[in-house]
């Protein structure tokens, strides 16, 4: 099995996130893996590591996902392995309800949101993004 963290959908990954159904609520799941420093897109110089700039965008995106109906249903911080076998472990899960597709398209495509995103981005090495359903 391989496995790639990334942060950045593909355009074949949103276009097939915005395909079947519109109507129904998704549960995200959040694979976390920050990067040991935070670095910036915008250059500015941080002392923050990965996980402490995620932290803002965390705190911030809070607000982002109740906006759009969502809610944040549970985070941790990954603590070991119990079963299988990965080469690098993540470092955190979450999962957020979304009320459906649309209202996540809606939240990520906001320009406020985009602002919170850069925290984001700052602090993850890289990221799986596991939509499922009930």
């Amino acid at each position: 099995m391989k496995v790639e963290n990334k942060v950045v959908p593909s355009e074949a990954q949103i276009a097939g996130f915005l395909e079947g159904d519109e109507d129904s609520p998704i549960h995200m799941v959040n694979l976390l893996k920050f990067k040991e420093k935070a670095e910036y897109e915008d250059g500015r110089d941080s002392d923050l590591s990965g996980a402490e700039a995620y932290a803002i965008y965390g705190a911030e995106v809070q607000a982002h996902i109740a906006k759009v109906g969502g809610t944040g249903i549970f985070s941790g911080r990954v603590s070991r392995l119990m079963l299988g076998e990965v080469e690098d472990l993540w470092d955190m899960v979450a999962i957020v309800m979304y009320p459906n597709k649309k209202a996540m398209f809606d939240m990520i495509s906001d320009p406020a949101y985009a602002e919170s995103a850069k925290h984001r981005s700052a602090g993850l090495e890289g990221q799986l993004n596991i939509e499922t359903k009930v």
